[in-house]
């Protein structure tokens, strides 16, 4: 099946996930200290980054008109979406770093060439990470599906601050709410970052 336009999307005929525990643990945890390859060409280690750091999680990005990783990719509860996901954050971005987000990181388990067209196909202002190792993955016990033989993570929104993680959004549906969801509750939550967990 060739992708079709990644932004438009009828959420209705896609199946929503469902909470299955799997970020329960995460609120409150350490980020561990692993470096991850990034889009702008450096390396990133969440665990040393200070302030609040915002960091949304998602299966796999899409490029308009290749083929689908499966033919029945949509009909995965959680995996649509990964673009409008994306494009939300970048069209918030603005709003994010305003509300306390010292830093915005997108992440994915796929590969940093992969993600670096990505980046520059949607001109986004924000690095993604990739945890092509599974290292961060594993590191905090992510969520995870596996398709075609891949490990993907679900998609979840991270808020980290100095390291350890404050808050989780887990599940996400649907995808292109998340950075609306994440700009709500830095709003709310705006300044707590001083607070230690």
């Amino acid at each position: 099946m060739n992708q079709r336009n990644l932004l438009e999307v009828d959420w209705s005929t896609i199946p929503a996930p469902v909470d299955d525990g799997g970020a329960a643990h995460l609120e409150g945890m350490a980020v561990p200290p692993v470096s991850l390859v990034a889009t702008n060409d450096t390396s990133v280690t969440l665990s040393a980054l200070p302030g609040r750091t915002v960091v949304f999680a998602y299966p796999r990005t899409g490029e308009p008109g290749k083929i689908a990783l499966v033919d029945d990719w949509d009909m995965i509860p959680g995996a649509r979406g990964c673009t409008p996901q994306t494009c939300a954050f970048r069209d918030l971005y603005a709003e994010l770093k305003a509300e306390g987000a010292a830093q915005v990181f997108g992440l994915s388990t796929q590969s940093n060439a992969y993600q670096t067209e990505m980046a520059s196909r949607l001109h986004l202002p924000f690095p993604v990470l990739s945890d092509e190792k599974l290292e961060l993955t594993r590191g905090l016990r992510l969520p995870t599906m596996e398709v075609a033989g891949l490990t993907l993570i679900k998609r979840l929104a991270m808020i980290i601050d100095d390291g350890r993680i404050r808050h989780v959004l887990y599940p996400v549906f649907p995808p292109d709410r998340n950075a609306g969801d994440v700009l709500a509750w830095l709003k709310e939550n705006k300044g707590a970052s001083e607070r230690v967990i």
